[in-house]
């Protein structure tokens, strides 16, 4: 929707050190800039940040990228956001390629104002809180600070129908009903949907006002006000999408690079007082598969904490499903069962911060929890009971989509069920990938820094010259060659790609299959070997001569196995190919 021409008008009005030295303290180390590295915990710095070329690289972890992608990276905002505040930053307005129909643009405008309605309420409830004795003293009752409440703005909703009125004069305004401030009654008469509750601001990615958790402050004799009281569906807020507590979490979530998800507000905010700090919570919904791949985007390590008792497993249980078909082989998922009649708020205050963060640490694994409540269900000394187990490990097995993990569950499943692992994947219908596909082809021998990988190095100094680059003389099993193909087709879309300068081509290959490997040659060749446009040009050269070389001699391996006999069919049909009796590239992939 966003025009090219504006992204990078608005690259080029941006400065990439100020945008990242508002979340990073930096110091000048020659002609970049050097801090520690937001996207992994370390101890020296290697996160670096370049003025002249404007783009960011850590040898690290090997983030990398332009200001629109570290906005991204760092405050969790989706690309059309963090190009809306970038342009917002530098006084830019953001057009859009294709105009909005007027029922949308109605909609956006209107989006607009109900966020300044949430704003206004936040601030009332805020203040009300301040005028409070009764509500101040729950929360120090509660053992909260005024420090941790300001943190999280926390606010108080008075005991009163139609206490917004304070905030409103006009009452009736229908965007209070719209923003579920406001319940609109039978004969159209209106009251407060919170009164006499803690209230607590659910934040976007941007930090904007989205909702509100409410908590009463005394239960009611009779039961008939819930404990919890969220704001309900609305043009802003779903709950089904959203945590409470991520803008708080966000910095501890980056250093512990884990994700802690709990079921209550107050946990959320009695585990970041005593120090927890990278918690969230749902909104008194299940977790959904968008909350868990929102969570394990931010970090490698996902848990999920419940009390002990039978809801507490039951919604752990919820969560478990909803994860399988997300979980990566890289980033373990674990679940923390609290003793029973605790929940997080109570464990921190009674044992402190050490002893939650060891039984954070101890907490289960997917796979441990899987395989223990199967077996507590099945008699595995009957035939009975393991053939009941193998009937329960079916359909979870099936939803998992991470290679390793299925693997080594099915063997464990099989190993507790007495089959052989082949029967159990034939019982289970998780049959592995064919052996074509899991075994990696033989790769050629080469130096520790490969020809190829030497060629992107320079490419990125003159892209041009991979319209010269002959895709025949390149090792066809290497990460570097795909990466060079993928390069040569990203330029190839541009008239004249030598005029590309180095954020707009970090903008380019964001989104690239092997953006990894590209980010690491444009930043090798920037920050490390600092190669001026013709040196680099000329010593690509001189890498395509030792390719032909190398092809050369590899045909003389060749040709002296095939008149020895000592050929493979493979080596013998490569011989004939190299010798042009066969298609120069049989592979048929697309040339560089």
């Amino acid at each position: 929707m966003i025009p090219e021409s504006f992204k990078l008008d608005l690259l080029n009005r941006v400065d990439i050190v100020e945008v990242v030295g508002r979340y990073v303290q930096l110091r000048r180390g020659g002609a970049n800039h050097l801090g520690l590295c937001p996207f992994h915990n370390e101890k020296s710095p290697s996160f670096t940040v370049s003025p002249a070329k404007q783009f960011y690289h850590c040898f690290g972890c090997g983030a990398h990228g332009n200001a629109i992608g570290f906005l991204m990276s760092y405050s969790g905002l989706g690309y059309v956001d963090a190009i809306k505040d970038l342009a917002a930053s530098v006084g830019m307005q953001v057009p859009e390629l294709q105009p909005r129909s007027p029922e949308e643009a109605r909609r956006k405008e209107r989006e607009t104002d109900l966020y300044a309605v949430m704003e206004r309420a936040l601030e009332f409830y805020r203040a009300e809180l301040k005028k409070s004795p009764r509500a101040i003293d729950y929360l120090k009752r509660r053992g909260l600070t005024g420090e941790i409440a300001a943190r999280f703005r926390m606010g108080y909703a008075p005991d009163d129908w139609q206490g917004l009125r304070g905030a409103f004069p006009a009452y009736e305004d229908k965007a209070l009903v719209e923003c579920g401030l406001v319940v609109e009654g039978d004969e159209g008469k209106r009251y407060d949907r919170f009164r006499d509750r803690i209230v607590f601001p659910i934040l976007n990615a941007r930090g904007a006002v989205i909702g509100f958790g409410g908590r009463v402050l005394e239960a009611s004799a009779d039961g008939g006000s819930p404990k919890y009281l969220n704001s309900p569906e609305t043009p802003l807020f779903e709950k089904g999408r959203e945590v409470y507590g991520l803008t708080q979490a966000r910095d501890g979530i980056r250093a512990a690079n884990r994700v802690l998800v709990v079921e209550g507000y107050m946990d959320v905010v009695a585990l970041a007082q005593f120090g927890v700090g990278y918690a969230v919570a749902t909104l008194g919904t299940a977790t959904t598969p968008v909350h868990v791949a929102k969570m394990l985007r931010l970090a490698d390590e996902l848990v999920f904490c419940f009390d002990g008792d039978a809801a507490g497993r039951k919604a752990a249980w919820r969560a478990l499903e909803t994860s399988l078909p997300l979980a990566a082989d890289a980033k373990p998922i674990r679940f923390l069962f609290l003793p029973e009649g605790d929940d997080p708020d109570s464990f921190v205050r009674a044992h402190g911060k050490e002893a939650f963060e060891r039984r954070v640490a101890e907490a289960q694994t997917l796979s441990d929890y899987l395989l223990g409540e199967w077996r507590a269900e099945s008699d595995l000394g009957t035939a009975e009971g393991r053939s009941r187990f193998l009937t329960r490990a079916k359909p979870a097995l099936q939803k998992i989509a991470a290679p390793m993990l299925k693997l080594q569950l099915v063997k464990a499943v099989a190993d507790l069920a007495r089959v052989s692992q082949a029967e159990a994947e034939h019982l289970l219908d998780v049959a592995p990938a064919p052996a074509s596909a899991r075994q990696a082809p033989p790769r050629a021998p080469r130096s520790a820094v490969s020809l190829e990988w030497r060629l992107l190095v320079r490419a990125f100094a003159k892209p041009s010259l991979l319209a010269q680059l002959d895709p025949a003389l390149l090792a066809h099993d290497n990460e570097e060659t795909q990466a060079l193909a993928e390069l040569a087709g990203l330029v190839r879309e541009v008239a004249e790609p030598d005029a590309l300068d180095d954020r707009e081509i970090a903008e380019r290959i964001r989104l690239a299959r092997h953006a990894e490997t590209l980010a690491r040659a444009q930043a090798h060749l920037r920050m490390e070997l600092r190669l001026e446009t013709d040196a680099a040009a000329a010593e690509f050269q001189e890498l395509v001569e030792a390719l032909r070389k190398r092809e050369s001699e590899e045909d003389q391996r060749l040709r002296q196995k095939v008149l020895k006999g000592l050929a493979s069919p493979e080596e013998r049909a490569q011989f004939l190919q190299r010798a042009g009796l066969a298609s120069r590239n049989p592979t048929g992939g697309a040339g560089v």
